[in-house]
């Protein structure tokens, strides 16, 4: 184990020793492996060096490892090699109407949870450019969001692990669908159409039924379109009526579909998603779980590089209030812009390569 100045660290490098704030909050915890974010945010952050481990404490099998992938890398191989499992998975259920719970739990238990407890997953997602958004991509990363979320409300391990299979499970009753439907944008179903779409909350609920899935997870696939207000369906719950799995979901969803590029839909920026949940959290959202997600959110983009819709280039420094939608972006130290003021002035770009 070394000291390492800030300025000499490199992707890559791994943490000795957690990292904590003068108030004793974690920043970055033992054994993360730095990304260029991550640097970025501690130098932001005023943190001066840090513990790294030397190579005595790397096996040589995971020096080599390191030496042909960074970390975000690594994320996203596994990513796509855990995405034909639930690819084989939804196929498998569509075609027999039986969810394979065994493998479905396997997945969960040691691809999904690990992955939603990485810090910086929210990162590697976002890296992933043009991301799919067929059911097998959404259901994948709309789980691993869920654990990240369930991390922040300092969940139990066992309830992150039902939470992220109920992520994962949210949409399956859209294997039932007809095959007409299956590649359909929901914003182009009309009538009988849209009444199908509407029931894949009552199929994907009877399917968990089936499975012998607990009732929490099988809420979660009735009730994720349920909002807060009594504005959604199937049945038009409100408030305590919604389970809090199905809240929390609702709003993995809501974040995923935001800043996935979809056909027909430019690809928004984690901060649009950020000022989405803040326009909806005393109505369609649930605003206990709301307030946590922004301010944990928002903590993780500090320090964040991005560009600005009139082709500035600037770093994420602070948000003036806890329920301010938008940042304050520092375009140099005598030019901070608070884009609550100029909401013609907008983020295009996050963490640009």
């Amino acid at each position: 184990m070394k000291s390492v100045n800030i300025k000499d660290l490199q992707p890559g490098m791994e943490l000795a020793r957690t990292v904590m704030n003068d108030d004793l909050v974690v920043i970055l915890s033992e054994n993360t492996m730095l990304t260029k974010a991550h640097i970025t945010r501690l130098g932001f952050l005023n943190i001066p060096s840090v513990y790294i481990k030397d190579e005595y404490e790397l096996s040589p099998n995971y020096q080599s490892v390191m030496a042909m992938f960074s970390r975000s890398n690594a994320f996203a191989s596994e990513y796509h090699e855990v995405v034909r499992e639930v690819e084989n998975i939804f196929r498998a259920t569509g075609s027999n109407g039986t969810i394979p719970m065994p493998k479905t739990s396997d997945l969960v238990r040691s691809s999904l949870t690990p992955m939603s407890k990485q810090s910086g997953a929210l990162d590697y997602l976002y890296e992933l450019n043009h991301m799919a958004d067929d059911l097998y991509n959404h259901s994948l990363r709309v789980a691993i969001m869920s654990g990240v979320i369930g991390k922040w409300l300092h969940m139990k391990t066992s309830e992150i692990n039902d939470l992220v299979l109920a992520g994962f499970l949210h949409d399956i009753g859209k294997t039932q669908f007809p095959e007409r439907l299956q590649s359909r944008k929901v914003e182009t179903m009309k009538g009988d159409d849209f009444e199908a779409y509407m029931r894949h909350t009552v199929d994907g609920a009877a399917l968990l039924e089936k499975a012998g899935m607990p009732e929490r997870i099988c809420l979660v696939a009735a009730e994720h379109h349920e909002c807060n207000d009594g504005s959604g369906f199937p049945k038009n719950l409100k408030g305590d009526e919604i389970s809090k799995f199905a809240k929390i979901v609702a709003i993995a969803d809501l974040y995923d579909n935001v800043t996935t590029e979809r056909e027909g839909y430019v690809r928004q920026t984690p901060f649009t998603a950020i000022a989405k949940i803040t326009e909806q959290m005393y109505t369609k959202l649930d605003p206990e779980i709301s307030v946590v997600i922004l301010k944990r959110i928002k903590d993780v983009f500090l320090g964040s590089t991005v560009v600005l819709n009139n082709g500035l280039t600037g770093k994420i420094v602070n948000y003036p209030h806890d329920f301010a939608e938008h940042p304050l972006v520092e375009i140099d130290k005598d030019n901070v812009i608070n884009l609550n003021d100029y909401k013609a002035i907008k983020i295009v770009e996050y963490n640009p390569k």
